[in-house]
């Protein structure tokens, strides 16, 4: 199999949309290093691994902090070999209108879901580049394209990736590394369970599809990015959001 050797890092991967990308990953051949925010997370993780036949383990780590993040790849190095393939799932919302936002709570979702790319990326890439072989994929949000009132914060971080994954893959593209965004809209997940009904028909209101996207679905984008078959694919957000927002 293509990806038999290659490991692969997913960051925010204790359920959701990153759990499923770690699952994908893996019976795709990928040996997969997952991370969580606690021991307890990354000890789900690995038994989910483990229990689906998948190759890696789950691991401790503070997107913020640039010694766990060196950490968790000097661990991912020795034991697997260098990461080929990184997926920036982890973030977080704080949500709150402008005159009520606090900075820490500006800070805090720009340090998690913007600086935490680029801290990931500096640390993965020169491996990638002495391979001459890497696959780079952030997870963005809709959000990041169309806005939404009381998440300045949460959009101006999402926006901020793609401006970085396109910048990125103008540097990496000469050296077969390929960067690439993918928009999720609203998706099934333990977040959108426990919304209030009204809620939900106002969210579904918005989606021509008339249904919540699933995890797999998201997944799915991923795996095909990270792939041969998209390796003319570099620069793009691809959007999976059931017609809610057509660029």
């Amino acid at each position: 199999m293509e990806n038999q050797k290659r490991t692969a890092l997913i960051t925010g991967a204790t359920r959701g949309i990153g759990a499923a990308i770690a699952q994908d990953l893996g019976k795709l051949g990928f040996t997969v290093a997952a991370t969580a925010t606690t021991e307890a997370g990354a000890k789900t993780i690995t038994q989910r691994l483990t229990e689906a036949g998948i190759d890696g383990a789950g691991m401790v780590l503070d997107v913020t902090n640039s010694a766990s993040i060196a950490d968790v790849i000097s661990r991912i190095e020795n034991d697997f070999g260098p990461v080929d393939v990184l997926v920036n799932n982890a973030g977080i919302t704080k949500d709150n209108i402008i005159m009520r936002m606090k900075e820490d709570e500006w800070l805090d979702v720009i340090d998690t879901n913007l600086t935490a790319i680029f801290r990931l990326t500096k640390a993965c890439v020169r491996s990638m580049v002495k391979q001459r072989w890497g696959r780079i994929v952030t997870i963005s949000s809709v959000v990041g394209s169309m806005g939404n009132a009381g998440q300045c914060n949460y959009a101006a971080t999402k926006a901020g990736a793609g401006g970085f994954s396109r910048a990125l893959a103008k540097e990496l593209g000469s050296r077969n590394i390929t960067v690439n965004t993918v928009a999720p809209g609203f998706i099934d997940t333990d977040m959108t369970k426990d919304l209030p009904e009204e809620a939900r028909k106002g969210m579904l209101a918005q989606i021509p599809l008339a249904r919540l996207g699933s995890p797999a679905e998201v997944s799915e984008v991923v795996k095909f990015l990270v792939s041969e078959s998209a390796s003319y694919i570099t620069g793009e957000t691809i959007h999976v959001n059931g017609g809610m927002y057509m660029g």
